[in-house]
């Protein structure tokens, strides 16, 4: 037998077996589970816990989207009808006249999806006490964003326990990242609860006050984060999620204003949200091979045909 080893390679002695490269041990915030490609990794443990965001887009269905971008490639082809009749009639651009208008959703989720990553920026600088981004200071845009919420704080009395907290569940095999954690006397008083009340609190910046933007499925992703068994501090520390009330706030954040929202996260939420993860797992990994081939006659019966 012909043994070959790659160039420049030293091959092992015989009857040994190569030793296996250490990976030393995580430590401080590298303990810290990362969300990759629909994943949490636990990199002490090993496990490997499916991303909540993941889990609604893949088992939750959001008919409101199809109107959505059906309303907005409408919006989009009478803004640019000249353009578009223009394309029309030649061949080399009518294909790009066609991607733009098809992409305009996506376009505006992006856009969207920009300004919602600002606002966290602004909120997690507010609550862990560090400067903000310059780039976010000089922006016009992001202005009445950052009023507004230090508008919420001051005029509910907000008290920040968490931000940016990385939290996951084990039995049920899930991990995500909630907003914040936060106390406010006036909120508690709001709902007819003990003061010291410790809420669930996320930011949504899309839609329009008092109309839309905060949507049902908010209570389902929190309802996973409060049933959470572990929370991860930022030096890494690994600590059970303190008991948390059964209605969070989402603060529904525009230019115009802003709107704490209260959001059931109870255990019947809770239970919605497990039934979603089943439809999502089917989704993943069952329903790749729910459908067969096309059976064809076995040639017994093709025989006693001809």
């Amino acid at each position: 037998m012909t043994q070959t080893t790659e160039a420049g390679a030293t091959a092992p002695a015989a009857g040994r077996r190569r030793a296996k490269k250490q990976t030393p041990a995580p430590t401080g915030p590298d303990r810290i589970p990362k969300p990759s490609q629909g994943w949490y990794r636990d990199k002490v443990t090993g496990a490997k816990l499916r991303r909540v965001t993941t889990i609604l887009n893949q088992g939750f269905p959001k008919p409101q989207l199809v109107f959505w971008a059906a309303n907005l490639t409408a919006a989009d082809a009478f803004a640019t009808l000249p353009t578009l009749v223009k394309a029309s009639l030649r061949p080399a651009d009518k294909e790009a006249a066609y991607d733009w208008l098809r992409k305009g959703h996506i376009r505006k989720k992006e856009e969207r999806g920009d300004i919602g990553t600002a606002a966290h920026t602004l909120v997690e600088s507010h609550v862990l006490g560090t400067p903000l981004p310059e780039e976010l200071l000089s922006d016009p845009e992001m202005a009445p964003y950052l009023d507004n919420f230090l508008r919420f704080v001051a005029e509910w009395e907000v008290e920040f326990e968490a931000s940016e907290m990385t939290v996951g569940n084990y039995s049920h095999g899930y991990a995500g990242k909630l907003d914040y954690l936060f106390r406010s006397r006036l909120i508690a008083a709001a709902l007819a609860v003990p003061a010291d009340t410790l809420f669930l609190g996320d930011t949504k910046t899309g839609g329009e006050l008092d109309e839309k933007g905060v949507y049902p499925e908010a209570g389902l992703q929190m309802s996973a984060y409060r049933r959470a068994e572990v929370a991860w501090l930022r030096d890494g520390t690994r600590i059970p999620l303190p008991k948390i009330h059964d209605v969070g706030i989402v603060l529904h954040l525009r230019p115009e204003g802003y709107r704490p929202m209260p959001l059931k996260c109870g255990d019947d939420v809770f239970a919605a949200f497990l039934h979603i993860q089943q439809v999502a797992e089917f989704e993943r990994v069952l329903s790749k091979s729910v459908v067969g081939e096309a059976l064809t006659l076995p040639a017994i019966a093709e025989e006693r045909a001809a």
